[in-house]
């Protein structure tokens, strides 16, 4: 008996964790926000400048972060629920996306002023930044994409079927990739053709909301909130060649291509990583406690960190939480 139960300790201890240096992300820092109130939405970064852009829906602000010195430098005011929000470096101004009026607000980059706002019609949400085509990509209404120059003229209005959520542009392509929740689908556009050119089912899986592509494995992952799980599709096909459980109301998922790995961020109070073992398989590797109703976050593989937006809740306050991605290991 005695045996026995040693042979079970030196099990679990070969199989533990041998310390922070194995987890695949590691807290940094916090960043408090002082002062904001309410559900915090999506973000986007700076990353020659440290900047992350920190959309502050219920609290209708924008909140600027420096995340080297872990300081607050600006919260720009009277924004209508901002959802999106989008940083160019290329013109070094802000796009953010409203929900409450349907707008997007063309920032200058460094004084913030309004350089232009484009009525979109309502629920202004995600924005995507089109490299190849400088363009700026925004999902809004009961079923649209439109495309806006960087100066903000709309150039392109895709009808879509129902309310876009996240959105994948391919880059080898001229494809992207459409959340359509309420529609328990995914909408392929084309963006020569400015049409739907395919949909594809989630099944009996709904509230499909975060979305990530790997381009190379040409694998487009989806994460739904009833049930809690990843479906793993075959860009080309549309063929779904993966399933599997993960942590409950994401509202955001990245793909770590330089590690092939998968984060999930979830709002009852976990962020998991998943190994991708082969395009068609994956491990889960961890499963970090983070805080009720985290469910946002902007994961910059050129800084090596992950950004998480944690509300005031109780107790917890408003704060962003910086993890750093350990440059040895899988």
């Amino acid at each position: 008996m005695c045996r026995t139960f040693f042979g079970l300790v030196i099990f679990f201890a070969a199989w533990a964790p041998s310390g922070r240096a194995a987890e695949p992300l590691v807290l940094e820092k916090t960043i408090p926000l002082e002062g904001v109130e309410g559900r915090i939405d999506h973000m986007s970064a700076d990353v020659r400048g440290n900047r992350l852009f920190v959309s502050a829906l219920v609290n209708k602000t924008l909140e600027v972060i420096d995340w080297a010195s872990g300081k607050r430098i600006k919260s720009v005011p009277d924004l209508n629920e901002p959802q999106g929000v989008l940083y160019a470096p290329v013109n070094n101004r802000v796009y953010v996306a409203t929900g409450g009026d349907g707008r997007v607000t063309v920032l200058d980059g460094t004084s913030f002023n309004v350089i232009k706002t484009v009525e979109l019609g309502k629920d202004a949400d995600n924005l995507r930044f089109d490299a190849a085509r400088s363009l700026v990509w925004v999902g809004y209404g009961s079923g649209s994409l439109a495309a806006l120059d960087l100066d903000g003229k709309r150039i392109a209005d895709i009808p879509v079927g129902h309310h876009p959520e996240s959105f994948q542009l391919a880059r080898t392509d001229a494809r992207v990739f459409v959340n359509l929740p309420t529609g328990k689908d995914i909408a392929v556009v084309d963006r020569n053709s400015k049409s739907v050119v395919a949909k594809w089912g989630t099944g009996l899986d709904f509230s499909n909301f975060p979305m990530v592509l790997d381009e190379p494995s040409k694998r487009l992952f989806v994460v739904t909130r009833v049930p809690a799980r990843v479906l793993v599709y075959n860009a080309d096909s549309g063929k779904t060649v993966a399933k599997f459980q993960t942590v409950g109301d994401s509202d955001d998922a990245f793909y770590d291509a330089a590690r092939r790995r998968l984060y999930i961020v979830g709002g009852e109070g976990f962020i998991e990583a998943y190994s991708q073992d082969t395009p068609d398989h994956y491990t889960r590797i961890a499963r970090l406690p983070t805080a009720s109703g985290a469910r946002t976050a902007l994961f910059v593989p050129e800084a090596g960190r992950l950004f998480l937006a944690v509300p005031h809740r109780d107790q917890q306050r408003a704060e962003i939480r910086v993890f750093k991605v350990p440059e040895t290991g899988k």
